[in-house]
């Protein structure tokens, strides 16, 4: 058996490994796994990744968890582009120190604007408290400040002059308060201009085609009750 990625493209860190594998020419099996419906949580899941979390990925018997540590094992067993993930100390460095910020930072306050501004009420019934929303939102707000003028400066990309992992790390983040109706370029030319960069050097097609099921999910009919049971444990934490 080749290499198979357990995604579902609604989530951030799925699409990235997904943009990235596509882009590269890296081939593999796609097993979704579809988080909105508690498949991550299921037994037969558990055994590929006992985190319960996507992305998963399975090399023969050899299975590997969270994304960052996926992208830089695709890095680095297939040889892509130097850019992606530079030989260069310093610029490797760059790359590695957005990656370690982005977790608790820009991916944090991103996922937390779109469930609470549009997943908890459109998909799971439940209103968010105004204060709740709005703190998050100041939040988001700091992250992409801290994004223009520590990341990407006057910069082509976020580690350089050319596209990395960081770039995919970072747009796809971006994408989810897209998604929920968040201006989140409309008065920020720098990063707009560098969302097209990025969008440019990965493809417009396979752009729009990783985003596509993130950029429906305000159409998503209401959850069932065995459906919000089943997420509760997931995102109970994206209220708080």
């Amino acid at each position: 058996m080749g290499l198979e990625l357990y995604l579902d493209l609604i989530s951030q860190p799925c699409r990235a490994v997904y943009i990235f594998a596509k882009k590269n020419g890296i081939p593999f099996e796609l097993r979704t796994v579809e988080l909105l419906k508690g498949q991550h949580h299921s037994d037969a899941f558990a055994q590929v990744n006992p985190l319960k979390k996507v992305p998963a990925l399975k090399d023969g018997d050899f299975t590997l968890a969270e994304s960052v540590a996926i992208l830089l094992y695709l890095c680095r067993k297939y040889e892509v582009p130097d850019h992606w993930y530079p030989q260069d100390l310093q610029a490797r460095a760059r790359v590695d120190e957005y990656l370690a910020w982005q977790h608790t930072a820009l991916r944090n306050s991103c996922t937390r604007a779109m469930w609470q501004k549009m997943m908890f009420p459109v998909f799971l019934g439940e209103q968010v408290p105004p204060e709740t929303l709005a703190s998050t939102l100041a939040e988001l707000e700091r992250c992409l400040q801290l994004l223009e003028d520590k990341f990407l400066k006057d910069q082509d990309f976020l580690a350089g002059p050319h596209i990395s992992v960081a770039d995919l790390v970072a747009i796809t983040e971006l994408m989810h308060p897209v998604s929920a109706g968040c201006q989140v370029f409309k008065s920020r030319p720098k990063l707009a201009a560098w969302r097209q960069r990025v969008e440019a050097a990965v493809g417009k097609d396979l752009f729009q085609e990783a985003h596509a099921v993130v950029m429906k999910a305000k159409d998503l009919p209401p959850a069932d009750s065995a459906i919000k049971e089943k997420l509760k444990p997931s995102v109970q934490v994206l209220l708080q």
